[in-house]
């Protein structure tokens, strides 16, 4: 069975703190939920990625790491591009999960800690307050996944904000994220085609939700589905590479 590679997690380290930005000096206290959160996240992808500029009213959530699941095996890549951020800027490091399709259903219990630990590890970044998971878990997975989840809540404690991305159905009509131990679960608004209109209410208003989901949404510049904040944090993703100009467009998304 493949293991996750610490070594290549160390490198994700090292590219993410491209801005001298040293892991000594980030203890700011234990995070509470997800409070000590800005209400706007940008999602950096994997490109290079230069936010230097951008100020404290918002923060990066960025890929640090994709588990594959190939074979009844994970491995891992790690970020590979380079993400320079000022030091005021509250960071968010997002792990993206992606099976083949024998999915991830059959995976031995070991493999679900190991994964879980690799993600926990990225709490260890610089100035991370919290991880993200991101899986768009078919159904036979949901198990796995949520036997993922907890096995990282575990890992990380119960202080440590733990949120994941969801499908927009998973908000709506397909509720199978009751009792998940995360503060958030952000209904990706973008990427549904047709599909768009009946998730509409939930970009307007957050009762239109799961309570798991009432907390945030996400967004994208290039297929936007009007949202309004309403006091949710907002996650925001851009196929380009983020510039001042793209970045005044995200914040119209919570003002």
């Amino acid at each position: 069975m493949g293991t996750v590679r610490r070594p290549a997690f160390l490198l994700v380290a090292l590219t993410v703190s491209g801005l001298a930005v040293s892991p000594a000096g980030t203890s700011a206290g234990r995070p509470d939920g997800t409070g000590n959160l800005p209400r706007l996240m940008l999602w950096a992808w994997e490109r290079p990625t230069d936010l230097r500029d951008l100020d404290a009213r918002a923060g990066v959530a960025f890929l640090s790491q994709t588990l594959m699941v190939r074979n009844g095996a994970v491995v891992t890549e790690p970020r590979r591009s380079p993400l320079r951020v000022s030091a005021h800027t509250p960071l968010l490091a997002v792990t993206r999960v992606e099976s083949d399709e024998l999915g991830a259903s059959r995976l031995a219990e070991s493999e679900v800690e190991s994964m879980a630990a690799a993600i926990a590890r990225t709490m260890s970044l610089p100035r991370v307050r919290g991880v993200q998971i991101d899986f768009d878990a078919v159904e036979s997975e949901r198990p796995f996944y949520r036997a993922l989840v907890r096995a990282v809540r575990h890992t990380i404690g119960p202080e440590v904000p733990l949120s994941i991305t969801a499908l927009a159905s998973w908000c709506a009509d397909d509720r199978w994220l009751d009792g998940l131990p995360i503060d958030e679960a952000v209904p990706m608004l973008f990427r549904m085609g047709p599909m768009n209109e009946p998730y509409a209410g939930i970009a307007r208003s957050p009762v239109r939700a799961a309570p798991e989901c009432r907390g945030a949404l996400g967004t994208s510049l290039d297929e936007p589905l009007h949202v309004r904040a309403n006091g949710r944090r907002v996650y925001v993703f851009n196929t380009a590479a983020w510039t001042p100009a793209s970045v005044a467009g995200a914040r119209e998304a919570v003002e």
